[in-house]
Formats: structure tokens, C-alpha cells, sequence
């Protein structure tokens, strides 16, 4: 809930991990700028507007409308009603556990995705995102979208359905169980706006009967055929694990799940949630909660909140990230901190008994984390914790990957353990950039054969300017769209930007360069763009959208 920004374009960098070894450069070796941008169109990486694929709306607990500037980094702020746009088959609302009833509104941006395979099907996926209806006033549920075809097309989407009636859900995260059905944790928290446009957090004066906060749980049945089939209630009640205050607590934050798919645990399908509960950041604590999920997307009943790891005094601990061994073992890590301006420290425990009791903790790394440059992007933990499916010798290998700040930016590293996480490896470099630009926010998987995989935001290459014509074209465009470039442009401008905008699948139309039009046309095409559609010329791939498309017609001045 309180650290955000998680929306960019990720990066994979992959290598092989064995057994310890000396410090080395990062397997790839260091790559220019030109070469990693020009690496999507030449790895042939495709790109899918998810999220866009449908139109979702659902009413708001608190409506807010106040809106920022396209020149402000909004190109399409404030609140939009729905005014009958949806396409999702949702239920748009009001709610019935809601104490008011506003107006349906557009669910316009979408950011800290979670996307997930399923175990029976490949090619089925479910993503959850922040479904936001106003991204200024940080007014928004969770909300998913699921793809058959292996992430071609997403035809199911919308709001997770049963927590409407609080201001914001928060922090999204989910997970399959053994079975295909699909577990989301949401957080569900209440608060209003003052004045000034901050928030009054837990503010007793929205929807006053329902808890300020909780933690809650949906599941998409397996086979669901509409947006609005989840699960959200248990034993007649709604499905909370847990309400604040909890022990005199009020605070919870930053959620994470694991469910044990493997069918020789003790504990198979076992569904584990770990978050932290405090009144303040240093006072935050990791706690876990556990059920069995069954295979008709039902649960048992969840068990009282235990405290994994205790801390010291002024210390806390936030970002738990739990995984589960093939053998049923449940490791989980967390960084702990005392400000913002001191280093993490990445620590580990374990539980051998399906989260009844835990292992003492031991530290896998302290690092910096100070913050990013040429951006509005707040530093999280920058941690990311996995543990791989085959053994190496005699312990599943367990992988840990971290931000390390320096005047020179942020750099990620991995370090592996091969022994239980009693010793762990040299670290070593996983960005390429060989000169500066922030790599950020890592995630991590390790395939069958054991590579491992490194997600991340990589940040080298430089941001167009605020109230310049590439931050408009930046901001203002989705897939399939055509601009018309009328204005007297550079043509080199032109090839640059038509090259850019080539790898989101926006079509770029110059019609006014300054050098050529037969240079300044490199990259583009025109035809009959005034009558709604378009073909490509000769030799160029054919367009293979609707027959009709929606045309954006700027008039671009000179950069």
C-alpha cells in the first residue's frame, strides 16, 4: 500500500546458476544502449495491451475527481464515467455492502501486476493489477485479467468482485492452487480526502460499519466463465483472514502468498499468506496465516495469525516473500529496516511443518536502497526471493536478488545458496548497462531445468522531457493507433520516433519533414487514413487489426 510504482517495461536476463563460484562479470557481458534497444525487435519479444482489451468500469466506495495535467505526466486524467462503455459482463454497482451509491467509473490505469501460469494448463494465464479509476487520488480495487491462448488475447477481466465497500484494495497478489483455481489476496483499507487531496488514512468516517482494514481473499474457480465468478465468502461470511486492529495493531501492509502444488508435501495444497502487521514502519512485524485449499475452490478455515520472526526494538520488518521447496518446506524472506536512509538487510527463515513454527533467522545480504533518478518512482525493498525445483546436491537451491544503490545508480545482484541457506555465494552484477541507468524492482524464477530468470525494470536508456512532442507521443497512445505528423519535423527526429513507436505497435504518418519525405517516411506508411482504415504499403507486414481502427491525429511542432 504505501510504496508504489511498479509500471514499466520488464527486462529478463537469464543464466544458469550453479554451485558457488568466484565473482564474475554477468554471464551476457555488458551491452551498449544501442544494442538493448534494439534488442526487443531483435529477440522478437511481442507486446500485448492486456488490460485495454476490454472496457471495465465498477462505482467507487469514495468518488473523487480532481485531475492532473497531460504536461504533469497525465494524459487522460481525473475520473471518467462509464456512461454505459463497459465490456467486461461485470457487475458495475453499487454494491451491496457499499453505504453509497456513486456513479460507475472507468478503470483508466492499471500498475504492480502479478501474472501466473497455471499448473493444469499452460497456456492459461490470470494477472492481477491495480484497477485504478483515478490515478491521482490513488482511487482503485484490484482487478485481473486471464488469457486460453498463452497471453495472445485476454478476454476475462475486470474488479475482483466483494470488497467494493472500502475506499482502495491495495497491493495485488495471487496464486493457483494444485487444482487451476486462482487465490487473490486483496487489501481492502478505508480512507477519505482532506482538503489539500491527502488521504485521512483509516478514516472512521467512510462506510463507518465495516473494519478499517483487513485482509481478504477471492478465488477464481477453475473453468469461470464470467467476469464476476469469484468466490468471495466463507463459512456465509465475507472472507477475511483477519481485520484491524489485531493485538492493538492498525496497520497492515505488503501481502504475498504461496500455495504448495507439490503433490508429495505433507501439506499439498496448502495456502500460505504472510504480511505485515505494526502501528508504524519500524514497528512492523511479519505474520502468517495458512488453509488447505480444496479442489472445488473452497478452503478450511484460515489459522489465527502467528508471528514468524521477532525483531528488535525500532526495527522493522516488511516485504515477506514466501516460496515452497518440493518437499513441502515453506521458506520465506523479508527485509527488515530501521529508515529509509539506512541499508536493508535481506534475512531468511524457514518452517518444516506447514507454518506452525519457524526457523531462527539468518541474513542473506544487506544493501542500499536509496532511491531512483529522473523519476517520480519511490525505492520499495528491491528484494526478490525464489527457491528452484531441482536439487543440487542435496538441498533445493535458494536464489536471492537485490538493489544496491551508489552515486553511480542502482545495480541488481543474485547470490545463491546450495546449502539451506546456512552460506551463500558471491553476489553477482545482472544488469548490463555498461555505463549509468537504474536497473529496479527484480523478480525471479527458475525454470524446470534449472536457469534461473531475473525480471526487472531496466532504466538506461534516457525518458523524453516533460511538455516535449515525445513525451506526448509517450503518453498519449495505445496499440494500433496512427499519428499524423503535419508538422515541419526533422526527418532523422522522424525515423527515431517511428522506430520507437514501431516496437508498442503504434503506426507513425509524417506527412511534413524537414530533409526529405523519403527519409523522414522510413518507418512509416500512409494510405486512405482519412476514411478510417488503412493498408500498409508493398512489402511492408500486413495489418491484421479490425477493419476499422480508431485514428489519433496530432499535429506535432517541430521537437
Amino acid at each position: 500500500m504505501r510504496v508504489r510504482g511498479r509500471t514499466a517495461a520488464l527486462v529478463a536476463a537469464c543464466a544458469v546458476v550453479g554451485a558457488p563460484a568466484a565473482a564474475a562479470a554477468p554471464p551476457q557481458g555488458f551491452q551498449s544502449n544501442a544494442s538493448f534497444s534494439a534488442s526487443y525487435a531483435q529477440r522478437g519479444v511481442t507486446a500485448v495491451a492486456a488490460t485495454s482489451q476490454r472496457v471495465s468500469c465498477y462505482a467507487p466506495e469514495v468518488f473523487y475527481l480532481a485531475s492532473l495535467t497531460p504536461s504533469q505526466g497525465y494524459p487522460d486524467g481525473g475520473t471518467t464515467l462509464c456512461n454505459g462503455a463497459a465490456t467486461t459482463g461485470e457487475d458495475i454497482g453499487p454494491y451491496p455492502l457499499q453505504d453509497l451509491k456513486n456513479p460507475p467509473a472507468r478503470a483508466k490505469d492499471f500498475s504492480e501486476s502479478d501474472l501466473h501460469v497455471d499448473p493444469t494448463n499452460p497456456r492459461h494465464l490470470i494477472g492481477v493489477s491495480k484497477w485504478i479509476v483515478n490515478a491521482e487520488g490513488y482511487n482503485h480495487l484490484t482487478g485481473f485479467f486471464e488469457s486460453f491462448d498463452g497471453g495472445a488475447t485476454w478476454p476475462q477481466q475486470g474488479h475482483i468482485p466483494g470488497y467494493e465497500a472500502w475506499t482502495d484494495n491495495s497491493d495485488p497478489v495471487g496464486a493457483f492452487d494444485p487444482w487451476g483455481n486462482f487465490y487473490a489476496v486483496v487489501f481492502p483499507y478505508m480512507f477519505s480526502y482532506i482538503a489539500s487531496g491527502q488521504h485521512f488514512f483509516l478514516s472512521p468516517d467512510v462506510n463507518p460499519t465495516l473494519p478499517r482494514s483487513g485482509l481478504g481473499v477471492a478465488v477464481r474457480p477453475k473453468n469461470a466463465a464470467a467476469a464476476s465468478t469469484w468466490n468471495t465468502t466463507h463459512g456465509g461470511q465475507l472472507d477475511l483472514i483477519e481485520r484491524t486492529p489485531f493485538n492493538g495493531s492498525n496497520v497492515f501492509d505488503k501481502q504475498w502468498l504461496a500455495i504448495d502444488t507439490n503433490r508429495h508435501s505433507r501439506h499439498f495444497g496448502r495456502v500460505y499468506v504472510s504480511w505485515a502487521i505494526g502501528n508504524d514502519d519500524s514497528g512492523l512485524r511479519i505474520y502468517l496465516s495458512y488453509a488447505d485449499a480444496r479442489r472445488n475452490g473452497t478452503h478450511t478455515n484460515w489459522s489465527r495469525p502467528r508471528l514468524v520472526l521477532p525483531q528488535a526494538q525500532r526495527v522493522g520488518d516488511n516485504g515477506s516473500l514466501p516460496r515452497v521447496a518440493p518437499n513441502g518446506t515453506v521458506w520465506l524472506a523479508t527485509s527488515s529496516f530501521r529508515s529509509g536512509d539506512e541499508p536493508f538487510t535481506m534475512s531468511l527463515t524457514s518452517s518444516r511443518n506447514g507454518g506452525r513454527a519457524w526457523a531462527r533467522r539468518s541474513v542473506i545480504v544487506r544493501h542500499s536502497v536509496n532511491g531512483y533518478r529522473n523519476t517520480s518512482f519511490r525505492a520499495a525493498f528491491g528484494e526478490a526471493f525464489i527457491v528452484g525445483p531441482r536439487k543440487v546436491g542435496r538441498f533445493y537451491p535458494l536464489y536471492a536478488a537485490y538493489e544496491q544503490s551508489s552515486a553511480g545508480g542502482t545495480k541488481l545482484f543474485l547470490r545463491g545458496s546450495f546449502d539451506g541457506g546456512r552460506h551463500w555465494g558471491t553476489s553477482r552484477q545482472i544488469n548490463d548497462a555498461s555505463g549509468e541507468g537504474d536497473a529496479l524492482q527484480p523478480n525471479l524464477a527458475v525454470a524446470p531445468n534449472g536457469t534461473v530468470a531475473v525480471a526487472f525494470y531496466d532504466r538506461r536508456l534516457s525518458c523524453p522531457a516533460r511538455d516535449t512532442t515525445d513525451a506526448t507521443i509517450a503518453g498519449l497512445l495505445d496499440r494500433d493507433d496512427v499519428i499524423i505528423d503535419g508538422g515541419n519535423t526533422f526527418w532523422q527526429d522522424d525515423i527515431r520516433r517511428a522506430r520507437t513507436l514501431r516496437d508498442k505497435g503504434i503506426y507513425y504518418v509524417d506527412v511534413g519533414t524537414s530533409g526529405g519525405s523519403a527519409r523522414g517516411s522510413v518507418g512509416t506508411w500512409l494510405s486512405n487514413v482519412d476514411g478510417g482504415y488503412a493498408r500498409p504499403p508493398s512489402g511492408s507486414p500486413r495489418y491484421r487489426g479490425p477493419s476499422t481502427i480508431t485514428t489519433v491525429t496530432l499535429s506535432l511542432p517541430p521537437a
